[in-house]
């Protein structure tokens, strides 16, 4: 099969008590968790975990040698499934990512993961730029407000305007039960 799975920072500084808590990443990474196991049932050879690293401790998160920086027990990888670490937003830059892909003649990416607005919005750009077929499970990805002067946009309106944005040309968008629909 030439799709693979993108999991992307499901990580543990996103999570409750995490320095980076997100709106309802329980809830995403249990969706995302769902598309894992479709992954391993049908296609597991082309499971990818994106794991961010701070570079700069200024981040204030995902530092190395933390809990925070862990993937998340509801996505933890099999030994067999691949790691691939990385210091920016966009999941291909500087890593072995598209490398890894293309060896493996992959032509469709599925993406699921965490910040919206943040490391899916450049993974999912970046993956069509280079040329993939890419599906985002809106339902298994995460963010959090954001502000900009005095004004607040609420989690749930940044995730619809980022997914409503990479919709408009970049990926099919869709649900997680959907995906299982599709692909059953």
């Amino acid at each position: 099969m030439s799709t693979a799975l993108i999991l992307v920072d499901i990580q543990n500084d996103y999570f409750p008590n995490g320095k980076m808590e997100l709106s309802n990443p329980v809830k995403a990474a249990a969706n995302a968790a769902k598309a894992l196991e479709w992954f391993r049932q049908n296609n597991k050879d082309n499971i990818f975990h994106v794991q961010h690293i701070a570079s700069n401790p200024g981040l204030g998160f995902f530092l190395p040698d933390t809990e925070g920086v862990k993937l998340n027990e509801a996505v933890l990888p099999l030994e067999h499934e691949s790691i691939i670490k990385k210091h920016f937003p966009n999941s291909f830059l500087k890593t072995e990512l598209e490398s890894k892909l293309k060896e493996r003649g992959i032509t469709k990416v599925v993406v699921v993961g965490m910040m919206t607005h943040m490391c899916i919005d450049a993974t999912v750009r970046a993956a069509v730029d280079l040329g993939f077929e890419t599906t985002l499970i809106e339902d298994a990805c995460a963010t959090r407000d954001l502000s900009y002067q005095d004004k607040v946009v609420p989690a749930e309106q940044v995730h619809y305007a980022f997914v409503s944005a990479l919709k408009s040309m970049y990926a099919n968008v869709i649900s997680i039960e959907d995906f299982l629909q599709q692909n059953n």
